[in-house]
C-alpha cells in the first residue's frame, strides 16, 4: 500500500472514531411489563400491560409521553364517549428522585360493559433540578368514570421503561464579569477562551501535519 493510502486511511480512522464518541446515546428506552393491581368500585382486579415511556427535550425540561399497550381493569357497564378520564404517576430515580404526574385525554369511543379499559397516552414535564443520569417507572395509575374512582398500582417492582442523561437549567455556569463590562484578565492560559483556542490550535496543527507528511511522501515519490 502507497504511503499516501496508509495516510489517509489513518486520518479517515481517526476521524470516524470522532464521530462515533459525539453520536454515543444519551437516552435508553425499553418496554417493560407492568402488573396492575386495581382496586375498582365493584372489587379487586389485576392486568399487566406493556409500558412505553418516551421523552422529548422542551425548553428547559422534558415532555414525558407514557404508553400504554395493553387495556386496564374494566367497566361492569358501558362508558360512554368522555366518560373515563385517566392520570398516572411516573417515579423519577437517580440523580434527581422525584415525581411526575401525567394525564391524558378521556375516552375517544364508548367502551363496551366488561371490556379492558384502553388508556390513552398520558404526558407531563418533567424538569431537572440535578444534572447526572435519570430514569422513570411507572407508578400508580387512576382511572376516573362516572362519578367514581379506581386505583391500580404496579405489584411486581417494574424496572425503568427510561433512563436519561438529564441538565439542570440552573447548571449552567456562567462568565464572571468585571464593573467594566470586560472579562476578568488573569493570564494567557488562564480562561475558558484560551484553552479552546489551544485545542483548536493542536486540531490545525495535526492537520498540517498530515498534510506536509503527503506531500513530503509525494516528493519522494516524484524523485
Amino acid at each position: 500500500m502507497s504511503y499516501q493510502k496508509r495516510t489517509a486511511l489513518a486520518l479517515a480512522s481517526a476521524l470516524a472514531g470522532t464521530v462515533v464518541l459525539m453520536a454515543a446515546p444519551a437516552a435508553h428506552a425499553t418496554v417493560v411489563d407492568v402488573d396492575y393491581q386495581c382496586k375498582t368500585p365493584i372489587g379487586d382486579k389485576s392486568a399487566v400491560s406493556p409500558i412505553d415511556i418516551k421523552s422529548v427535550k422542551s425548553g428547559g425540561g422534558y415532555k414525558l409521553t407514557m404508553s400504554f399497550q395493553k387495556g386496564v381493569s374494566s367497566s361492569p357497564v358501558e362508558l360512554g364517549k368522555g366518560a373515563m378520564s385517566p392520570s398516572a404517576v411516573i417515579k423519577v430515580g437517580g440523580a434527581d428522585p422525584g415525581r411526575v404526574q401525567v394525564s391524558g385525554a378521556s375516552n375517544s369511543a364508548a367502551i363496551p360493559a366488561n371490556t379492558p379499559i384502553k388508556i390513552s397516552d398520558l404526558s407531563g414535564t418533567y424538569t431537572p433540578k440535578k444534572s447526572g443520569k435519570v430514569d422513570f417507572t411507572a407508578g400508580v395509575l387512576t382511572i376516573k368514570a362516572l362519578g367514581t374512582t379506581t386505583t391500580c398500582t404496579p405489584s411486581n417492582n417494574p424496572g425503568p421503561s427510561l433512563q436519561l442523561e438529564v441538565t439542570a437549567a440552573g447548571n449552567a455556569q456562567s462568565t464572571p464579569v468585571d464593573d467594566g463590562g470586560q472579562l476578568p484578565k488573569t493570564g494567557p492560559l488562564d480562561s475558558a477562551v484560551a484553552l479552546g483556542t489551544l485545542g483548536g490550535t493542536v486540531l490545525l496543527t495535526g492537520a498540517a501535519g498530515v498534510l506536509w507528511l503527503t506531500r513530503r511522501g509525494q516528493r519522494a515519490v516524484g524523485r
